[in-house]
């Protein structure tokens, strides 16, 4: 069975910052909303989400600081990179996110910026809390260790 991620033309731009700098409560897939050569940036595998955050204006929600980068043939019609996009969810997803986003300490990041099976393109955003500097400790810490026992697995064989 294929991935429905990987199912459009294998693009899949990942925030790796994301899960270093908090935990990852709960995940969304949201639709948004682009300009022609927004799109095409993105199947050309020209955005970043290293500095993207959401937030919330008049009950809709946006991502903020998402770069996309100009299309090289869009001539007039380009686009601005950091422009605020607009995120594609149902009423009741918004509330629930809203709600959380209230209580101290969470906040919503975009995680996965993918191209889906009919060519839409998608974002996982996720609901957040951010880690204290021991917790990043402890987590460049478990992942030596697996990176060390990987490779006495691939030394023994």
């Amino acid at each position: 069975m294929e991935n429905k991620k990987n199912a459009g033309n294998g693009i899949t731009i990942k925030n790796k910052r994301a899960s270093f700098e908090y935990y990852l409560v709960e995940t969304l897939t949201a639709g948004i909303v682009l300009t022609g050569t927004e799109i095409k940036s993105i199947r050309g595998g020209k955005a970043s989400l290293a500095e993207a955050y959401c937030s919330f204006r008049n009950n809709e929600l946006f991502v903020v600081g998402m770069h996309i980068a100009e299309y090289a043939q869009g001539t007039y019609n380009n686009h601005e990179p950091k422009r605020d996009r607009k995120l594609l969810l149902n009423t009741r997803e918004l509330r629930k996110l809203k709600n959380k986003v209230q209580e101290k300490g969470f906040t919503i990041i975009p995680v996965t910026l993918f191209i889906n099976d009919k060519g839409l393109a998608k974002l996982d955003i996720a609901l957040a809390r951010g880690k204290h500097y021991y917790d990043k400790r402890e987590t460049l810490k478990a992942k030596d260790t697996k990176r060390e026992i990987d490779k006495l697995k691939t030394q023994r064989y």
